[in-house]
């Protein structure tokens, strides 16, 4: 007999999943920061796959099985240990693709937290997070596209551990998205596979004092504690047009502009006041360096992944 969660799933859903910033430069692979530009995927029991992709991605991502939202859907059937006939998808994209901003993880989510939605709810958050950090292959942006916030996450053993943070007011995240695209494999692919003692202690200290500036609202802080030397030194020869935008978000009143994930966006730590000047530098800096680009203030997304009945 079938359980009863699934007597009363509902046929359709509607799920809503932010965009995502990860690593906030020191936090390699640990800090996640959901911002408030939002994927929406809604998902109705099918015979058969159907993707409908409209926004960003349109006419380039998959409209078959192997979407990445249609997977994370059948993967929640498989976990939850129910047969997957099929599910016809419309997916609204909001996130810009191969950016940095998470929408990779996005789709994980999305598709994982449509799956079980349809399913009546049997699995729960820990266990689609888990999920989902084993498809994307590491847990910063699918916890915080879960949770929300400001999201400290890491692997233990075949679960992930996540803490969500509150973030302090006064503070704008500045997003500067380049033309350009870039491969996440492309960007790890640069990464040595040993560093050397002195940069994983700084690259400790710089995190833990990014998290204790944030919760003591220390904003003073923020310029040193934003610093890497795991990976963004090793990813400028990706972005060479990286350390000119830096510097002219700082000249104009950043307090920090770090790798937005795997890149190429960055995004820029700034008072509230000066958000504008911030993001008008950074783009005149990167079309200086003949990339076009557009930059935005986004707020904190708290909510995290949402779904109810489309």
């Amino acid at each position: 007999m079938a359980p009863q969660a699934a007597l009363s799933a509902p046929r359709a859903v509607r799920v809503r999943v932010p965009a995502t910033s990860a690593n906030l430069g020191p936090g390699f692979d640990a800090l996640g920061l959901a911002l408030a530009l939002r994927n929406e995927v809604v998902a109705r029991e099918a015979d058969g796959v159907r993707v409908a992709v409209e926004g960003e991605g349109a006419g380039r991502l998959s409209s078959g099985g192997d979407n990445v939202v249609a997977r994370g859907v059948r993967l929640a059937f498989e976990a939850a240990g129910r047969p997957f006939k099929g599910v016809e998808l419309t997916c609204r994209n909001r996130i810009p693709t191969a950016r940095g901003l998470g929408s990779s993880a996005a789709a994980w989510v999305g598709g994982l937290m449509a799956g079980n939605a349809l399913l009546g709810t049997p699995l729960s958050r820990d266990a689609l997070l888990a999920l989902a950090a084993r498809a994307e292959g590491h847990p910063d942006n699918v916890a915080a596209a879960l949770h929300g916030g400001l999201t400290v996450s890491c692997l233990v053993g075949d679960r992930v551990a996540a803490v969500t943070l509150p973030v302090p007011a006064g503070v704008a995240w500045v997003v500067l998205v380049p033309a350009v695209t870039s491969s996440t494999a492309e960007a790890r692919g640069v990464l040595p596979v040993q560093v050397p003692r002195a940069d994983a202690v700084f690259n400790v200290q710089r995190t833990a004092l990014l998290l204790a500036a944030l919760q003591a609202g220390r904003l003073d802080a923020l310029g040193d504690a934003l610093d890497d030397r795991l990976h963004q030194p090793y990813r400028r020869r990706l972005f060479p047009w990286m350390p000119g935008v830096v510097e002219a978000a700082r000249a104009a009143g950043a307090l920090g502009c770090v790798l937005s994930g795997a890149g190429p966006s960055l995004l820029a730590v700034a008072p509230d006041a000066v958000a504008g000047d911030v993001g008008g530098a950074m783009e005149a800096a990167l079309r200086t360096a003949g990339v076009r680009g557009d930059a935005r203030a986004l707020p904190v997304d708290m909510d995290g992944t949402v779904a109810g009945a489309a």
